[in-house]
């Protein structure tokens, strides 16, 4: 069976809080002749856990199915110095020969991208042994960072950035990227478009049990659930507008509003949802993966927010928790101007223009007023699409057949692999 070095920095055990991509793509990939281990970091990405004990560099450890390698990192919070500092020490860790000297050769390595320099350490690890690099490209770094305006065209770290990027580009036997028109921004780079797979995020669908919610208790509210991250990109500051706009319309006690999850806005979303006066609203904690089916179960239906930025989503987007949100069977209320919308495509819920709480708010009301059968009707055919383009199951069978080609250039494609379409 041939083996694939994933780096990623930020991938987690199915147990633990935040996206588990690789641990999917590569629970499946030995079916189809590969067998993946991942490189990640030992710190929880913007929290106090630390998997490592103060004497160990590193370890590995099998999480389920999958290998994983720690790599020690320092803990931190918020996208200040610590965060770099957090940063480079991954790099450098997996640079270090001993690091990997327990694991067995590559025959391929994928360096993938919320930040490029673990990409670059996979790139230089595939050199080391002579092995194709695939770049995996999750965030269009710096792109990324001028459209949401923490960085200039005209920065010296933009400057950097981009050159990195390129060589990233240039050395990779193949890009793949979860975003569905990343090629319409990496071509013009001078990249053959040949050379960009998009392989999406996605879901493993057999975990949430295909079942209606039980009949509310009378006078129980409806319950719109958020699970996700609470930072600036997710918009959630429209979301609790929307809901005091929908409340006003409603008989009291009618909404709840459940929002799980954590991240550096938090704190000053409490206060807003303080200052206007909702009561109807919960912060809950975040939830290891493995939770979040039967917490989903508990919803009426789900909301999700994309900010007004074009530039910024013009390449599409791709978010772990669509996926989920799909996957249980829920309407959605989707507020966003992506160049993709799934649930638009899927025909499994409402959507409104970002940045405009007052729609949202009146497709919370709409919504709301639907018959059960309507709203059911909706989450099944959120059901029906993720499980018709986004079981992973699906989407490990193109990985490998990705990096069967830059193995083997003139390998054949698999038969059986199902079409994707881009939503």
């Amino acid at each position: 069976m041939k083996q694939v070095w994933i780096l990623n920095h930020y991938a987690v055990e199915p147990g633990a809080p935040g996206g588990t991509r690789h641990y999917s793509l590569s629970e499946h990939l030995p079916r189809f002749g590969w067998k993946a281990t991942i490189i990640a970091a030992s710190a929880e990405h913007n929290g106090d856990g630390q998997r490592l004990q103060a004497n160990e560099a590193f370890r590995h450890e099998v999480c389920g199915k999958v290998p994983f390698l720690w790599l020690r990192t320092p803990r931190y919070r918020g996208n200040g110095g610590g965060r770099m500092v957090n940063m480079l020490a991954y790099t450098m860790r997996a640079l270090l020969p001993a690091s990997t000297a327990a694991l067995p050769r590559p025959d391929a390595i994928i360096g993938s991208s919320v930040h490029p320099f673990a990409a670059l350490a996979g790139a230089l690890l595939a050199r080391r042994h002579g092995v194709p690099f695939l770049f995996e490209v999750r965030d269009l770094w710096p792109q990324t960072l001028i459209d949401l305006g923490r960085l200039t065209e005209r920065h010296p770290m933009t400057w950097m950035l981009r050159r990195l990027e390129r060589a990233l580009y240039r050395s990779a036997e193949n890009i793949v990227t979860v975003l569905p028109n990343a090629a319409d921004y990496i071509a013009p780079l001078g990249i053959p478009r040949s050379k960009v797979t998009w392989i999406p995020n996605g879901v493993e669908t057999d975990a949430f049990p295909l079942a209606a919610k039980p009949q509310p208790a009378p006078g129980a509210p409806f319950v719109l659930m958020y699970l996700g991250s609470h930072g600036t990109a997710n918009g959630l500051d429209h979301v609790l507008h929307a809901l005091l706009h929908a409340s006003r319309q409603l008989p009291p006690g009618a909404l709840q509003l459940r929002m799980v999850g954590d991240g550096p806005l938090k704190p000053e979303l409490r206060e807003l949802a303080r200052r206007l006066g909702l009561d109807n609203v919960s912060f809950e904690p975040p939830v290891a993966k493995t939770a979040i089916p039967a917490l989903a179960a508990q919803a009426d239906a789900f909301v999700i927010s994309v900010l007004d930025r074009p530039q910024l989503y013009r390449y599409g987007i791709s978010m772990n928790k669509l996926f989920d949100y799909l996957a249980a069977a829920r309407p959605i209320l989707i507020a966003s101007a992506a160049a993709n919308n799934p649930v638009a495509d899927a025909n499994a819920g409402i959507a409104v223009p970002p940045a405009d709480p007052a729609a949202l708010g009146d497709a919370i009301v709409k919504l709301w007023n639907l018959g059960d059968a309507e709203r059911r009707r909706m989450g099944l055919a959120g059901r029906h699409y993720v499980e018709t383009h986004h079981r992973f199951q699906m989407l490990s069978r193109r990985l490998a057949e990705t990096l069967d080609r830059c193995v083997d250039p003139v390998a054949q494609p698999r038969p059986e692999l199902a079409p994707l379409t881009k939503g």
